[in-house]
């Protein structure tokens, strides 16, 4: 007995945090998801997912990505940053030429989960300006960097009118780290449910991402599922949707 009491004392010092931050992070999405301000995914039986790519565009990989989508008729949102828009206006241009929805994911891409009201603000303007500027067209949608969100990062979105996108837990195939593109298609094939957002990438070097989307695009099509924008996932899931302005589309 005093052995166990002992092993069981051990577990509790070694493994409280783990065990806290993930029941923490369940918990704010409960709370989050109650607001309508806070997506993960959407609940539908309907064969619809959304594609969603962030970090871009880049010059070379958006492209490929883009072709790929054309081919399969499918519809993706880009979180773009808005140093790489400045930096690539023609391929954020042919994105939404092509009808892929544009969101924000901040200008510089700052990895801090405790950025300021104030930071953040700055980022999403910046970002919102040069869209603007090249295309007429003003994000809805806005993704955290990393995924970090708390109350600051939420209410400053929000009170800006974007709705705050994340994406399925289980659709993170964590292309980032360059994995071989069958390790990536498999992963988002054997976890796919309808209401999905996948998470990719089509920033810095992405050829396992782009042979992977074929795949993945490929095993979509013939097993009747429907690639679409977050925005219309959530329309065909009715819930109500902040104003989405796409002013002057591109010719």
């Amino acid at each position: 007995m005093k052995t166990l009491f002992i092993a069981l004392s051990l577990i509790i010092l070694l493994f409280p945090a783990s065990y806290n931050e993930s029941q923490a992070a369940t918990d704010s999405r409960a709370v989050y998801e109650k607001t309508g301000n806070v997506i993960w995914e959407v609940n539908t039986q309907e064969k619809i997912v959304a594609i969603t790519f962030d970090d871009g565009p880049h010059p070379d990989y958006t492209p490929q990505i883009l072709d790929l989508l054309a081919k399969y008729n499918a519809k993706a949102t880009f979180f773009v940053a808005g140093n790489k828009v400045k930096s690539y206006p023609d391929v954020l241009k042919r994105e939404i030429k092509e009808g892929h929805e544009i969101a924000n994911h901040t200008y510089t891409h700052p990895y801090d989960r405790n950025i300021t009201a104030h930071k953040l603000s700055s980022e999403l303007d910046d970002t919102d300006k040069i869209i603007w500027d090249l295309a007429r067209y003003k994000p809805s949608l806005y993704r955290p960097v990393g995924g970090f969100h708390n109350d600051t990062i939420i209410n400053t979105a929000v009170n800006k009118g974007f709705k705050v996108v994340l994406w399925s837990w289980h659709q993170d195939p964590k292309d980032w780290a360059r994995p071989p593109a069958n390790k990536i298609s498999n992963h988002i094939i054997k976890s796919l449910r309808p209401g999905d957002i996948i998470l990719l990438h089509d920033w810095s070097d992405r050829p396992q991402t782009v042979r992977a989307l074929e795949t993945t695009l490929a095993y979509l099509y013939k097993n009747g599922y429907e690639c679409v924008t977050v925005s219309e996932l959530l329309y065909r899931s009715n819930l109500t949707l902040p104003e989405f302005f796409r002013v002057f589309p591109l010719k």
